[in-house]
């Protein structure tokens, strides 16, 4: 059943079109993420679900009784009134309000249980009150309250500070605590990792991903609906198109359905051509009746398709014209023949949105080996950041430099570019390198030059060649001659990127490089990089990214005896990962399938050798074996949580939080690796 459903909603301002057609549906255990372009609405249509706005077109169902929590991308005037002069923590109380009523009412009953003249009336009430109170979580929410805040962010020593005294950051943070505690029906959360760490992020996905309740997410971060999505809703201007699964689904399946859109296009276009020429030819012969029938069906097929796309041929069959012409805004269907032809003209062609058209290519090959460093000291006179012991960077290989804001890694980059001198120890870069820059705040874009202008002071270009150019980054038309103090931060990205392409260089410094740009430009960006043919070293918050490109994770740890320093991880972000959470190798079992080692050469089955059988024996018995040792972690770690909690450890609530939620994965994983092997293993039981 749907806690939410939306019909034909649509959002226009004056004549303006933002968004028409839109039907969705949300379940009430439903996890979805919404993406499309910036700017087609997604925003205002969460607004709208949300109860916040009205739309110009359609109805919103909200299932009865069900409760709606919502988060906006800036929530810096939430806080008013009352509110506003609460503490964090004061704050996160609110939400219990009804509790500590009854935590009040059970301390006066207890006072007045202690008088000589007593009731029984009073011991009946407090009796029933306590057994109300403890269903209701009253034991347990000042614990709750502890662990959300931990694990957004706030350290103990903040939940103390008043409302008005954080940031615009901050305050976001603490609503969607306060929402979460909450506990709605339906979350609708618009960009929430926007001011969450990495840390922060990964506790909020755990938090969803065990959510009882629906939740209606934008986000551009795609790992994060990578992990937490179970379905896609891709949006543009014309309505939602949904897809099962995560966001790493939805991009196959998207790929196949605008195959398929092309197809279908294809063949109602040859479809209308044959009906057209046969009409024609017998618009005014004999068969004119037929034509006239022939013209009448056609038109009314053509009119749905306008309306409704081409997924409406089928409704158009099976339910009707009249019935679809309550569903979609139908308009007079053409009753000529020149009539009809303007109509099939007018048919938009499937079309993709459109999206960058980038190729990064270094100009010429530099030495094997592109950076080196040892005992190196990162920071400033006065203020050391961190420090490296030895790292080294091959050519064509891609590092990651992960760590939170703050912590030195833009200073790290400028070391490499020669702007500034390291504190200590030596950095030594590689032969032959033509170094590329992308500036996270792309201060090196001059505000009041046009896009075209900045272009050309990087590049000596014909005017027609530089605005052909600027068109494959989405710059069109007067686009151009728009004064970069104006762009967007997505746009500046663009043009930023533009104009490190023409650069062709063969050692890439990118700080940040997807943060304003929307999942299109993020794919395409990913792309052009995995098809470089020089190195890269990456600072960036995009673990998507991090997990197709990186084959070294180069991360920055604090160390109270020694102070920051960055720790080398030679091998993927996955391998990296699993190292984190203490996770062995997985098991993998042998293959099967026609290329199978144990299949001959017509394809029958023959009989395992006696090593291969051993050795299956061997890994389902290791299997068995650490399925008990995970088990026995996970009830030592659930003790050792309550303990945390009754004593109010909130350091060791929040690490063993994470070691609970890294031990449940293991324990999947070794149930998914022993059902594998046993699968197999009957397999050849039935085969033999």
């Amino acid at each position: 059943m749907a806690v939410l459903n939306a019909i034909r909603v649509g959002q226009s301002f004056g004549e303006y079109d933002v968004f028409s057609g839109v039907s969705v549906s949300v379940p009430r255990d439903g996890k979805i993420g919404l993406v499309g372009p910036n700017g087609v609405g997604k925003t205002t249509l969460l607004l709208i679900l949300a109860g916040k706005a009205q739309p110009s077109a359609g109805n919103v169902h909200l299932a009865r009784g069900a409760r709606i929590g919502y988060l906006s991308q800036e929530s810096s005037d939430t806080f008013i009134g009352q509110s506003a002069n609460h503490t964090v923590f004061e704050e996160m109380l609110t939400v219990f309000d009804a509790l500590r009523d009854m935590e009040a009412r059970l301390r006066q009953l207890e006072s007045d249980m202690a008088a000589p003249d007593a009731g029984d009336d009073l011991l009946e009430e407090y009796s029933r009150l306590q057994v109300q109170y403890e269903v209701a979580g009253g034991y347990e929410y000042e614990t709750r309250i502890r662990m959300v805040l931990t694990g957004l962010g706030f350290r103990p020593e903040a939940w103390s500070q008043p409302l008005t005294q954080l940031s615009g950051g901050q305050k976001t943070r603490v609503l969607l605590g306060r929402l979460l505690l909450e506990s709605p029906d339906l979350l609708i959360l618009d960009e929430p990792t926007n001011h969450l760490d990495v840390q922060a992020i990964e506790w909020l996905e755990n938090t969803l991903n065990t959510w009882p309740g629906a939740a209606l997410v934008v986000s551009h971060d795609r790992y994060f609906l990578d992990r937490v999505a179970n379905t896609i809703w891709e949006m543009s201007s014309g309505g939602v198109e949904s897809y099962r699964g995560n966001y790493s689904a939805y991009v196959t399946q998207r790929q196949d359905r605008w195959e398929r859109l092309q197809h279908q296009y294809e063949a109602f276009q040859e479809h209308v051509a044959k009906e057209i020429d046969f009409i024609r030819r017998n618009i005014s012969g004999q068969r004119t009746q037929m034509a006239w029938g022939k013209l009448s069906r056609l038109s009314r097929e053509v009119e749905a398709v306008r309306a409704g796309g081409l997924a409406t041929l089928g409704d158009l069959g099976s339910k009707g014209w009249s019935h679809i012409a309550s569903e979609l805004d139908l308009k007079r269907p053409a009753s000529t023949l020149a009539e009809l032809q303007a109509a099939v003209a007018a048919l938009p062609a499937p079309t993709r949105p459109p999206v960058l058209n980038m190729r990064l290519n270094a100009a010429f090959r530099s030495g094997n080996i592109v950076l080196r460093a040892a005992d190196l000291t990162v920071g400033y006179p006065g203020r050391p950041l961190f420090t490296v012991r030895e790292l080294e960077l091959h050519r064509q290989e891609t590092a990651a430099l992960i760590g939170p804001n703050g912590t030195g890694k833009t200073t790290f980059l400028k070391i490499i570019l020669g702007q500034l001198e390291p504190l200590a120890g030596r950095l030594t870069l590689g032969a032959s390198l033509k170094i590329g820059y992308f500036a996270q705040a792309q201060e090196a874009l001059r505000p009041e030059a046009t896009v075209l202008d900045e272009l050309l002071r990087h590049k000596e270009l014909t005017i027609s060649e530089a605005r052909n150019y600027l068109a494959r980054y989405l710059f069109r038309g007067d686009d151009v001659f728009s004064q970069i103090s104006t762009l967007s931060g997505g746009e500046r990205a663009r043009l930023a990127l533009a104009i490190l392409v023409l650069e062709e260089a063969n050692f890439l410094l990118l700080d940040e490089p997807t943060n304003h740009l929307d999942i299109m430009s993020q794919e395409v960006l990913q792309s052009a990089m995995e098809a470089f043919n020089g190195t890269i070293l990456l600072v960036t918050h995009d673990r998507y990214l991090v997990d197709r490109l990186a084959s070294q994770i180069w991360e920055l740890k604090e160390d109270e005896r020694s102070g920051a320093r960055l720790e080398i991880f030679k091998g993927p972000y996955q391998e990296f990962l699993a190292a984190r959470a203490g996770k062995p190798a997985p098991i993998v079992a042998a293959p099967t399938g026609p290329a199978a080692p144990e299949l001959g050469g017509n394809g029958a089955s023959t009989r395992l050798s006696k090593n291969e059988q051993r050795r299956r024996v061997e890994a389902l018995a290791a299997a068995e074996a650490g399925i008990a040792d995970a088990e026995a972690a996970l009830a030592g770690l659930s003790e050792a949580l309550q303990a945390a909690a009754a004593a109010q450890d909130f350091v060791a609530l929040q690490r063993l939080t994470g070691d609970y939620a890294a031990a449940e994965d293991r324990l999947e994983q070794l149930f998914n690796d022993w059902e594998a092997l046993t699968h197999e293993a009957g397999d050849h039981r039935a085969d033999g």
